[in-house]
């Protein structure tokens, strides 16, 4: 069985997605949302990518940004998956083709009817991220965890490849994989010592726990 993919969110720091990588991680965000506490800047976006080895994947990470920033700034740093963080819509994705879309849609009444309609529509989808809904003015990373029985419940097979995230840590992140069985797992607050700052410990611990998933 393929092992559950990881994706280490919002590092500033090279040697800390270096780290990473070499822990187990797939895929690297890259947070360029002004108001967060793990936004990155262009300089260390470039400094960070070029110590990625083949095969990782860097996935720049956006909030309700306009499609000229996304289009641009992908194109300067040479990435190809963009992380829709927002209230996006279908057309503003579908506009950023060939792009490949990650949305992250919020655990909440009506997420059903919006993986449906993603699925469905957007072309160039490339995943669905499960989060918490928004809370303390931050649409990701606030560490609160999904009610993973539920989402186990209502998962259906024809839907996009589901990314869970939404208070992940070294702790319970197998306890989530074996409930849901999604593709990917996602975690940023859950590998710090505090917010934005990433602990390789914490990052190691992680990404072995995830291996340990049968």
């Amino acid at each position: 069985m393929t092992r559950t993919r990881i994706k280490i969110c919002g590092f500033t720091d090279a040697n800390l997605a270096l780290a990473a990588v070499n822990a187990g991680a797939d895929a690297i965000g890259l947070n360029f949302v002004s108001k967060s506490p793990r936004v990155v800047t262009i300089d260390q976006a470039k400094i960070i990518l070029s110590t990625l080895p083949a095969f990782v994947q860097p996935v720049a990470v956006f909030c309700d940004a306009p499609t000229e920033q996304i289009i641009t700034l992908t194109q300067e740093l040479g990435i190809n998956t963009v992380q829709l963080h927002g209230k996006e819509p279908l057309s503003f994705a579908n506009y950023l083709s060939p792009l490949k879309i990650i949305k992250a849609l919020p655990f909440d009444d009506q997420f059903q009817h919006e993986v449906e309609s993603w699925g469905e529509h957007c072309q160039n989808l490339a995943g669905i991220i499960i989060d918490a809904p928004p809370k303390d003015g931050l649409t990701g990373g606030t560490g609160v965890a999904l009610d993973w029985e539920k989402l186990s419940q209502i998962k259906q097979p024809h839907w996009p490849p589901l990314i869970l995230a939404g208070g992940l840590t070294p702790g319970n992140v197998r306890q989530a994989i074996t409930t849901v069985k999604p593709y990917g797992v996602d975690v940023a607050s859950g590998v710090e010592i505090e917010r934005g700052f990433k602990d390789q410990t914490l990052i190691e611990q992680f990404c072995d726990a995830v291996c340990l998933v049968k």
